[in-house]
Protein backbone atom coordinates (compact mmCIF):
# COMPACT_ATOMS: atom_id res chain seq x y z
CA UNK A 1 0.00 0.00 0.00
CA UNK A 2 1.54 3.35 -1.09
CA UNK A 3 1.64 6.49 1.08
CA UNK A 4 -1.35 8.11 -0.65
CA UNK A 5 -3.51 5.05 -0.10
CA UNK A 6 -2.47 4.92 3.55
CA UNK A 7 -3.26 8.61 3.94
CA UNK A 8 -6.74 8.17 2.43
CA UNK A 9 -7.35 5.12 4.60
CA UNK A 10 -6.47 7.06 7.76
CA UNK A 11 -8.76 9.95 6.80
CA UNK A 12 -11.68 7.59 6.14
CA UNK A 13 -11.05 5.75 9.41
CA UNK A 14 -11.02 9.04 11.29
CA UNK A 15 -14.25 10.20 9.67
CA UNK A 16 -15.89 6.84 10.41
CA UNK A 17 -14.91 6.98 14.06
CA UNK A 18 -16.27 10.51 14.38
CA UNK A 19 -19.51 9.46 12.69
CA UNK A 20 -19.92 6.74 15.31
CA UNK A 21 -18.99 9.12 18.13
CA UNK A 22 -21.56 11.73 17.10
CA UNK A 23 -24.21 9.39 15.70
CA UNK A 24 -26.50 10.31 18.59
CA UNK A 25 -26.92 6.74 19.73
CA UNK A 26 -26.69 5.99 23.44
CA UNK A 27 -26.01 2.31 24.18
CA UNK A 28 -29.00 0.58 25.76
CA UNK A 29 -26.82 -0.62 28.63
CA UNK A 30 -25.26 2.80 29.29
CA UNK A 31 -25.32 3.91 32.92
CA UNK A 32 -27.82 6.79 33.02
CA UNK A 33 -28.49 8.81 36.16
CA UNK A 34 -31.85 10.58 36.39
CA UNK A 35 -31.65 13.20 39.16
CA UNK A 36 -35.17 13.87 40.47
CA UNK A 37 -36.68 10.65 39.14
CA UNK A 38 -39.79 10.89 41.33
CA UNK A 39 -40.78 14.35 40.17
CA UNK A 40 -42.92 15.41 37.24
CA UNK A 41 -40.04 15.67 34.78
CA UNK A 42 -37.76 12.94 36.13
CA UNK A 43 -40.49 10.31 36.24
CA UNK A 44 -41.43 11.11 32.63
CA UNK A 45 -37.79 10.71 31.55
CA UNK A 46 -37.66 7.34 33.31
CA UNK A 47 -40.82 6.23 31.48
CA UNK A 48 -39.36 7.35 28.16
CA UNK A 49 -36.03 5.58 28.73
CA UNK A 50 -37.83 2.39 29.76
CA UNK A 51 -40.00 2.52 26.64
CA UNK A 52 -36.82 2.88 24.53
CA UNK A 53 -35.27 -0.22 26.08
CA UNK A 54 -32.66 1.31 28.38
CA UNK A 55 -31.79 -1.14 31.14
CA UNK A 56 -29.19 0.53 33.35
CA UNK A 57 -30.84 3.56 34.94
CA UNK A 58 -29.53 4.94 38.23
CA UNK A 59 -31.90 6.65 40.66
CA UNK A 60 -31.87 7.82 44.26
CA UNK A 61 -34.69 9.29 46.33
CA UNK A 62 -34.13 12.44 48.40
CA UNK A 63 -34.12 10.29 51.55
CA UNK A 64 -31.30 8.19 50.08
CA UNK A 65 -29.25 11.09 48.74
CA UNK A 66 -29.50 14.79 49.66
CA UNK A 67 -28.32 16.51 46.51
CA UNK A 68 -27.65 19.70 48.45
CA UNK A 69 -24.73 18.04 50.27
CA UNK A 70 -21.61 18.15 48.09
CA UNK A 71 -19.70 15.40 49.90
CA UNK A 72 -22.60 12.96 49.51
CA UNK A 73 -23.06 13.79 45.84
CA UNK A 74 -19.36 13.35 45.12
CA UNK A 75 -19.34 9.97 46.88
CA UNK A 76 -22.42 8.85 44.94
CA UNK A 77 -20.82 9.72 41.58
CA UNK A 78 -17.56 8.03 42.55
CA UNK A 79 -19.42 4.84 43.46
CA UNK A 80 -21.90 4.68 40.55
CA UNK A 81 -19.89 6.30 37.73
CA UNK A 82 -22.82 7.33 35.51
CA UNK A 83 -22.06 7.93 31.83
CA UNK A 84 -25.05 10.17 31.12
CA UNK A 85 -26.97 12.48 33.45
CA UNK A 86 -30.44 14.04 33.19
CA UNK A 87 -30.44 16.85 35.76
CA UNK A 88 -34.18 17.12 36.48
CA UNK A 89 -33.95 17.53 40.25
CA UNK A 90 -35.20 20.94 41.41
CA UNK A 91 -37.35 22.73 43.93
CA UNK A 92 -40.32 24.01 41.93
CA UNK A 93 -43.61 25.74 42.64
CA UNK A 94 -46.18 28.29 41.55
CA UNK A 95 -46.40 32.03 42.17
CA UNK A 96 -47.43 31.73 45.83
CA UNK A 97 -44.63 29.31 46.71
CA UNK A 98 -42.04 31.47 44.95
CA UNK A 99 -43.23 34.57 46.83
CA UNK A 100 -43.35 32.81 50.22
CA UNK A 101 -40.06 30.87 50.04
CA UNK A 102 -37.55 32.82 47.89
CA UNK A 103 -34.51 31.73 49.93
CA UNK A 104 -35.44 28.06 49.65
CA UNK A 105 -35.90 28.34 45.90
CA UNK A 106 -32.55 29.98 45.22
CA UNK A 107 -30.48 28.04 47.79
CA UNK A 108 -31.80 24.53 47.13
CA UNK A 109 -31.58 24.86 43.36
CA UNK A 110 -28.12 26.43 43.38
CA UNK A 111 -26.74 23.70 45.62
CA UNK A 112 -28.30 20.81 43.71
CA UNK A 113 -27.19 21.90 40.25
CA UNK A 114 -23.69 22.99 41.35
CA UNK A 115 -23.03 19.72 43.16
CA UNK A 116 -24.24 17.51 40.31
CA UNK A 117 -22.53 19.44 37.52
CA UNK A 118 -19.21 19.55 39.37
CA UNK A 119 -19.39 15.85 40.27
CA UNK A 120 -20.23 15.03 36.65
CA UNK A 121 -17.05 16.83 35.58
CA UNK A 122 -14.88 15.17 38.23
CA UNK A 123 -16.11 11.70 37.29
CA UNK A 124 -15.91 11.98 33.51
CA UNK A 125 -19.62 11.95 32.63
CA UNK A 126 -19.91 11.75 28.84
CA UNK A 127 -22.93 14.01 28.58
CA UNK A 128 -25.25 15.91 30.92
CA UNK A 129 -28.58 17.57 30.18
CA UNK A 130 -29.60 20.41 32.49
CA UNK A 131 -33.33 21.12 32.66
CA UNK A 132 -33.89 24.85 33.02
CA UNK A 133 -37.13 26.83 32.79
CA UNK A 134 -38.79 29.42 30.59
CA UNK A 135 -38.87 31.78 33.59
CA UNK A 136 -35.18 32.58 32.94
CA UNK A 137 -36.21 35.13 30.31
CA UNK A 138 -36.86 38.84 31.01
CA UNK A 139 -40.31 39.96 32.09
CA UNK A 140 -40.63 42.26 29.09
CA UNK A 141 -39.31 40.73 25.89
CA UNK A 142 -40.69 40.13 22.37
CA UNK A 143 -42.99 37.18 21.82
CA UNK A 144 -42.38 34.39 21.05
CA UNK A 145 -39.28 34.26 23.23
CA UNK A 146 -36.04 33.46 21.45
CA UNK A 147 -33.09 31.83 23.22
CA UNK A 148 -31.02 34.96 22.51
CA UNK A 149 -33.21 37.05 24.86
CA UNK A 150 -31.54 35.55 27.94
CA UNK A 151 -30.07 38.25 30.24
CA UNK A 152 -31.38 41.15 28.14
CA UNK A 153 -33.66 42.63 30.83
CA UNK A 154 -35.11 42.41 34.37
CA UNK A 155 -36.77 39.18 35.48
CA UNK A 156 -40.37 38.69 36.62
CA UNK A 157 -40.30 39.60 40.37
CA UNK A 158 -42.64 36.78 41.44
CA UNK A 159 -40.13 34.07 40.49
CA UNK A 160 -36.79 35.87 40.09
CA UNK A 161 -34.97 33.81 42.75
CA UNK A 162 -35.85 30.52 41.08
CA UNK A 163 -34.98 32.03 37.71
CA UNK A 164 -31.58 33.25 38.92
CA UNK A 165 -30.76 29.75 40.15
CA UNK A 166 -31.70 28.28 36.78
CA UNK A 167 -29.62 30.87 34.93
CA UNK A 168 -26.70 29.92 37.16
CA UNK A 169 -27.18 26.28 36.09
CA UNK A 170 -26.95 27.28 32.43
CA UNK A 171 -23.78 29.27 33.08
CA UNK A 172 -22.27 26.39 35.05
CA UNK A 173 -22.73 24.09 32.07
CA UNK A 174 -21.30 26.66 29.67
CA UNK A 175 -18.31 27.48 31.87
CA UNK A 176 -17.39 23.81 32.40
CA UNK A 177 -17.65 23.24 28.65
CA UNK A 178 -15.33 26.16 27.99
CA UNK A 179 -12.76 25.42 30.69
CA UNK A 180 -12.78 21.64 30.85
CA UNK A 181 -14.17 20.53 27.48
CA UNK A 182 -17.21 18.81 29.00
CA UNK A 183 -20.37 18.02 27.04
CA UNK A 184 -23.03 19.64 29.23
CA UNK A 185 -26.14 20.90 27.41
CA UNK A 186 -29.17 22.89 28.61
CA UNK A 187 -32.81 23.07 27.57
CA UNK A 188 -35.54 25.46 28.65
CA UNK A 189 -39.01 23.89 28.91
CA UNK A 190 -42.19 25.91 28.94
CA UNK A 191 -44.92 25.30 31.57
CA UNK A 192 -45.31 21.56 32.09
CA UNK A 193 -48.11 19.29 33.28
CA UNK A 194 -48.95 15.60 33.41
CA UNK A 195 -48.76 12.51 35.65
CA UNK A 196 -46.93 12.93 38.98
CA UNK A 197 -47.51 16.68 38.98
CA UNK A 198 -47.79 18.64 42.23
CA UNK A 199 -51.47 19.28 43.03
CA UNK A 200 -50.91 21.09 46.35
CA UNK A 201 -52.86 24.35 46.16
CA UNK A 202 -50.19 26.19 48.17
CA UNK A 203 -47.25 25.27 45.96
CA UNK A 204 -48.51 23.95 42.60
CA UNK A 205 -48.51 25.58 39.19
CA UNK A 206 -51.69 26.91 37.63
CA UNK A 207 -52.83 23.90 35.57
CA UNK A 208 -52.67 21.19 38.27
CA UNK A 209 -54.10 23.67 40.77
CA UNK A 210 -57.11 24.22 38.52
CA UNK A 211 -57.64 20.48 38.07
CA UNK A 212 -57.72 20.05 41.83
CA UNK A 213 -59.93 23.08 42.46
CA UNK A 214 -62.58 22.02 39.97
CA UNK A 215 -62.42 18.36 41.02
CA UNK A 216 -62.98 19.21 44.68
CA UNK A 217 -65.65 21.79 43.85
CA UNK A 218 -67.55 19.18 41.85
CA UNK A 219 -67.19 16.55 44.58
CA UNK A 220 -68.32 18.98 47.30
CA UNK A 221 -71.13 20.60 45.31
CA UNK A 222 -69.54 24.07 45.60
CA UNK A 223 -71.48 26.89 43.96
CA UNK A 224 -68.39 28.66 42.64
CA UNK A 225 -64.64 28.33 42.15
CA UNK A 226 -62.35 31.29 42.85
CA UNK A 227 -59.50 31.73 40.37
CA UNK A 228 -56.46 33.79 41.31
CA UNK A 229 -55.78 36.78 39.06
CA UNK A 230 -57.69 38.30 36.16
CA UNK A 231 -57.55 35.37 33.75
CA UNK A 232 -56.07 37.64 31.07
CA UNK A 233 -52.44 36.41 30.96
CA UNK A 234 -51.50 33.87 28.32
CA UNK A 235 -49.43 30.76 28.95
CA UNK A 236 -47.96 27.92 26.92
CA UNK A 237 -48.33 24.36 28.23
CA UNK A 238 -46.45 21.21 27.24
CA UNK A 239 -47.24 17.68 28.34
CA UNK A 240 -44.34 16.26 30.33
CA UNK A 241 -44.16 13.16 28.11
CA UNK A 242 -43.41 15.46 25.17
CA UNK A 243 -40.65 17.04 27.26
CA UNK A 244 -39.19 13.61 28.04
CA UNK A 245 -39.21 12.85 24.32
CA UNK A 246 -37.40 16.16 23.70
CA UNK A 247 -34.88 15.54 26.49
CA UNK A 248 -33.79 12.19 25.05
CA UNK A 249 -33.81 13.68 21.55
CA UNK A 250 -31.42 16.45 22.65
CA UNK A 251 -29.23 14.03 24.55
CA UNK A 252 -28.81 12.12 21.31
CA UNK A 253 -28.58 15.01 18.86
CA UNK A 254 -27.54 18.32 20.45
CA UNK A 255 -23.96 19.40 21.06
CA UNK A 256 -22.52 22.66 22.39
CA UNK A 257 -23.36 25.34 24.93
CA UNK A 258 -26.31 27.02 23.18
CA UNK A 259 -29.55 26.64 25.12
CA UNK A 260 -32.61 25.14 23.43
CA UNK A 261 -36.25 26.06 24.08
CA UNK A 262 -38.84 23.30 24.39
CA UNK A 263 -42.53 24.11 24.02
CA UNK A 264 -45.55 23.52 21.83
CA UNK A 265 -45.45 26.86 19.98
CA UNK A 266 -48.96 27.92 21.04
CA UNK A 267 -50.39 29.68 24.08
CA UNK A 268 -53.79 30.04 25.72
CA UNK A 269 -55.28 32.62 28.08
CA UNK A 270 -55.80 31.56 31.69
CA UNK A 271 -59.54 32.22 31.31
CA UNK A 272 -59.65 29.89 28.28
CA UNK A 273 -57.70 27.28 30.22
CA UNK A 274 -60.13 27.61 33.13
CA UNK A 275 -63.12 26.96 30.88
CA UNK A 276 -61.40 23.98 29.26
CA UNK A 277 -60.60 22.35 32.60
CA UNK A 278 -64.07 23.13 33.96
CA UNK A 279 -65.62 21.27 31.01
CA UNK A 280 -63.21 18.32 31.23
CA UNK A 281 -63.87 17.87 34.97
CA UNK A 282 -67.60 18.34 34.51
CA UNK A 283 -68.07 21.14 37.05
CA UNK A 284 -71.29 23.13 36.58
CA UNK A 285 -70.91 25.99 39.07
CA UNK A 286 -69.73 29.57 38.56
CA UNK A 287 -66.22 30.92 38.04
CA UNK A 288 -65.05 33.96 40.02
CA UNK A 289 -61.75 35.68 39.14
CA UNK A 290 -59.99 37.43 42.04
CA UNK A 291 -57.79 40.28 40.69
CA UNK A 292 -56.26 40.89 44.14
CA UNK A 293 -53.85 38.03 43.37
CA UNK A 294 -50.89 38.69 41.02
CA UNK A 295 -51.08 37.62 37.38
CA UNK A 296 -47.34 37.30 36.82
CA UNK A 297 -46.00 37.88 33.30
CA UNK A 298 -48.72 38.86 30.81
CA UNK A 299 -47.52 36.49 28.08
CA UNK A 300 -44.84 33.81 27.89
CA UNK A 301 -44.58 31.77 24.71
CA UNK A 302 -41.33 30.22 23.53
CA UNK A 303 -39.85 30.33 20.07
CA UNK A 304 -39.13 26.65 19.36
CA UNK A 305 -37.75 27.01 15.84
CA UNK A 306 -34.35 25.67 16.87
CA UNK A 307 -35.57 22.27 18.10
CA UNK A 308 -38.15 22.02 15.30
CA UNK A 309 -35.36 22.45 12.75
CA UNK A 310 -33.45 19.66 14.50
CA UNK A 311 -36.36 17.28 13.82
CA UNK A 312 -38.38 17.22 17.06
CA UNK A 313 -42.00 18.29 17.42
CA UNK A 314 -44.64 17.94 20.18
CA UNK A 315 -47.20 15.17 19.85
CA UNK A 316 -49.82 15.64 22.60
CA UNK A 317 -52.59 18.21 22.10
CA UNK A 318 -53.47 20.30 25.16
CA UNK A 319 -57.08 19.18 25.60
CA UNK A 320 -56.16 15.50 25.26
CA UNK A 321 -53.25 15.95 27.67
CA UNK A 322 -55.45 17.63 30.27
CA UNK A 323 -58.02 14.85 29.98
CA UNK A 324 -55.32 12.26 30.67
CA UNK A 325 -53.87 14.30 33.54
CA UNK A 326 -57.29 14.72 35.14
CA UNK A 327 -57.86 10.98 34.88
CA UNK A 328 -54.48 10.33 36.52
CA UNK A 329 -55.32 12.80 39.30
CA UNK A 330 -58.74 11.23 39.84
CA UNK A 331 -57.29 7.72 40.07
CA UNK A 332 -54.23 8.57 42.16
CA UNK A 333 -55.29 11.52 44.32
CA UNK A 334 -59.08 11.87 44.51
CA UNK A 335 -59.59 8.14 45.04
CA UNK A 336 -56.85 7.75 47.68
Amino acid sequence: MNKLAIYIYLILACLYSKAILFSGEIPKDAKIYIAGHRGLVGSAIVRKLESEGYINMITRSSSELDLRVQQDVNRFFEQTKPEYVFLAAAKVGGIKANIDYPADFIYDNLMVEANIIHAAYLNGVKKLLFLGSSCIYPKECPQPINESYLLTGPLEPTNEFYAIAKIAGIKLCQSYNRQYGTNFISCMPTNLYGPNDNFDLNSSHVLPALIRKFSEAKANGAKNVVIWGTGVPRREFLHVDDLAYAALFLMRNHEGSEIVNIGCGQDISISELVLMIKEIVGYEGEIVFDPSYPDGIYQKRLNIDKILEMGWKPRILLEKGIEETFQWYFENKMSS
